[in-house]
């Protein structure tokens, strides 16, 4: 169904500074009331935490998942000596201590949470279990078996300690990363208990603090958001994505549905030099109309952009 809000041209990407106590179901929901735009969010932010959420609107949803997977940058605070079963300060205490890391300590510890790592999510998260979220299980009163996965963090540094109680920290990581997972396991690798106080995500992929605006303002924009300098261009995800151009007569074809093979020289020897399976963003005169896979010497089309 074609709305008012897609005639008008909202598709593109809208960076919301979500405010504390806002799910991103409930953010993503009010701006799509707002707009009129098919809606969707790249990576979850937990309701106590504020900062960078990308929402995707129109045909901006078929690149979502491209945002989803870059690196992610947080500013957190651990809680010190106590845990909570959400793994932060809204959940109940579940345990308590009355040892408190210094700075020494706490530097010499970082390290072993830097690379590649095996973590154990929540048992309060969205991941699924036999069909079913584990947030949902463990309000049940009920414990999801959560498995360790691998997840990659690439800088984790201590800010500031502001109290004995409470140590500040930034750290960027890799897609599927728990915020909440790392406090609990520095805690524990501490030879203390601990959880997230507060939580900010400052950055997902190119994607900053500087994009963002309030979910205030973007529900007051709302379907003037197409003519608003906050809504950015769909070709804003796939910055790190190759793109091929094609001619008229080949864009025809590829939103048929049809394979592709290049006529200029050019594309076709870059058709080889990416090689088999890569995603390409596929082009005529500069604009996207697709996402393409690069399969035997051919564009297939995988998604089609229509604006």
């Amino acid at each position: 169904m074609v709305t008012r809000a897609n005639v008008a041209g909202v598709h593109g990407w809208l960076i919301l500074d979500k405010p504390k106590g806002v799910t991103s179901a409930k953010a993503v929901a009010m701006v799509k009331r707002a707009t009129g735009a098919r809606t969707g969010h790249a990576g979850t932010l937990d309701p106590l935490a504020t900062g960078v959420l990308p929402l995707a609107l129109g045909e901006a949803t078929k690149t979502a998942r491209f945002i989803s997977a870059e690196r992610k940058e947080y500013r957190f605070r651990i809680g010190w000596g106590e845990a909570r079963d959400t793994g932060d300060s809204e959940g109940a205490v579940t345990g308590e201590t009355g040892v408190r890391p210094d700075r020494d300590r706490i530097l010499a510890t970082l390290p072993r949470f830097v690379g590649t790592l095996q973590q154990t999510p929540p048992a309060y998260s969205a991941i699924k279990i036999g069909g079913q979220r584990a947030y949902a299980l463990a309000r049940a009163g009920k414990s999801p078996e959560m498995r360790a996965r691998t997840v990659q963090i690439d800088t984790l540094t201590l800010l500031d300690i502001p109290h004995p109680d409470h140590a500040d920290f930034v750290a960027r990581v890799g897609e599927g990363t728990y915020i909440r997972s790392l406090a609990r396991d520095l805690a524990e690798a501490l030879g203390t208990l601990g959880h997230i106080v507060e939580l900010r995500r400052l950055s997902v992929g190119r994607f900053t603090e500087i994009n963002a605006i309030s979910l205030d303002l973007a529900v007051s924009l709302g379907h003037s958001l197409a003519a608003s300098e906050h809504l950015l261009p769909i070709e804003t995800a796939l910055d790190d994505i190759p793109a091929l151009a094609l001619t008229a007569d080949e864009t025809a074809r590829l939103r048929h549905g049809q394979r592709v093979s290049p006529l200029q020289a050019t594309e076709q020897g870059r058709l080889d030099e990416l090689g088999q399976g890569t995603i390409v963003g596929a082009k005529h005169n500069h604009l996207l109309v697709g996402l393409a896979r690069i399969e035997d010497g051919t564009l297939r089309p995988v998604r089609i952009i229509n604006r």
